[in-house]
């Protein structure tokens, strides 16, 4: 039998072979844990973090900030529901394009 972690890893690295971030359009990872949920942005051509937080609007505003408009969105493996919808449409609603 295959446990949650499991599944969850099978699933990040499907998505993390099509998922790239590049300079134009860097990649929006979340990472949801039991109690918080932490995003970044990352440039993989680079490898850097460019903006990182564990909320939103804050995520949103350094990231404009820097002149990033346009991401591509990277779930990490979990599934598009509860938290990480919210999440993911707050950023949405605050500014940023996927």
């Amino acid at each position: 039998m295959i446990n949650k972690q499991a599944k969850r890893n099978t699933r990040h690295k499907r998505i993390r072979a099509r998922v790239k971030g590049t300079a134009e359009r860097p990649r929006l990872c979340v990472y949801r844990s039991n109690k918080k949920l932490y995003a970044q942005i990352i440039d993989d051509d680079k490898g850097v973090t460019l903006v990182a937080s564990s909320d939103a609007t804050d995520l949103v505003k350094k990231a404009i900030d820097k002149g990033i408009k346009k991401v591509v969105f990277d779930r990490g493996g979990f599934i598009y529901t509860g938290r990480v919808r919210s999440f993911a449409e707050a950023t949405r609603t605050a500014g940023l394009i996927f």
